[in-house]
């Protein structure tokens, strides 16, 4: 285990998660008692193959979904408890999303798309100037800001769509397949882009992926098997090589696609 996640302060915390779907004679159970805790700075990947219940959890633990049963507290407030105008508000202020579909609006431009989230925010003028130059330049796409979604590649909506789950200095980041309609140069662009946000401004991301080649890029990645929690790596000080090809072999344990190299 690598010890700087066993020491830090609790970002999210699960206990025994469960969601099913249907009503009685047709109940499916999706998520059977997940426990799970993410620490402030992890960079954490779910993954396992097709009905495991990755998409699932993202969703119950990002407030999009409501658990059948268990709490979920993030930054130590229990979303579990609370109401929709309230959640929709813990959801603006203290969260970020990043979705493979970008879910940009077209009528806007991609400087107005980020600040989107703090549009309806008291912060002054200047300051909201200083956070997007900030989060444009790291992304790099300063010098895209008056552009609408549709003159812009996939590559770059997606690291709009980044940007915009940045700018409100969240407590967590949820990526949902984030490069799954990227082609691979534009994929390892935004993962790297990604992973160095988390390194170098702390930022807490969890990210669902079918791809171990995405996985590489996390600190930890925790493996789900018919609605549980089957394993989980550390990557510690190994080389994204290294792990990428522990990762690989877990996966060929539950199922999974294959991948030759990254």
């Amino acid at each position: 285990m690598n010890t700087i996640h066993s020491t830090g302060n609790t970002v999210l915390h699960a206990q025994n998660v469960r969601k099913s779907y249907g009503s009685r004679g047709n109940v499916q159970q999706v998520l059977k008692g997940i426990d799970l805790r993410v620490i402030e700075g992890e960079f954490v990947g779910i993954m396992g193959s097709s009905g495991a219940g990755k998409t699932t959890l993202l969703n119950v633990l990002a407030t999009i979904d409501r658990a059948t049963e268990g709490t979920v507290l993030i930054s130590g407030s229990d979303i579990s408890k609370m109401k929709d105008a309230e959640l929709s508000a813990f959801r603006r202020d203290k969260l970020g999303f990043i979705f493979q579909d970008y879910n940009l609006l077209d009528t806007l431009t991609v400087k107005e798309n980020i600040l989107l989230p703090v549009s309806l925010g008291k912060k002054k003028k200047r300051v909201v100037e200083a956070e997007f130059n900030a989060i444009a330049d790291i992304l790099g796409i300063k010098d895209l800001a008056h552009k609408y979604p549709h003159e812009i590649s996939g590559g770059q909506k997606q690291r709009t769509s980044a940007a915009r789950a940045l700018i409100n200095k969240p407590s967590m980041v949820f990526a949902d397949e984030p490069t799954g309609a990227l082609d691979s140069k534009s994929a390892s662009s935004l993962l790297g882009t990604m992973e160095e946000v988390n390194e170098q401004r702390g930022v807490t991301i969890m990210m669902v992926t079918h791809d171990p080649v995405a996985s590489s890029y996390c600190s930890r990645v925790v493996f789900l098997k018919d609605g549980t929690i089957y394993s989980e790596l550390y990557r510690g000080d190994k080389t994204r090589q290294a792990f990428f090809q522990e990762i690989l072999k877990v996966q060929g344990v539950l199922g999974g696609d294959n991948v030759d190299s990254i």
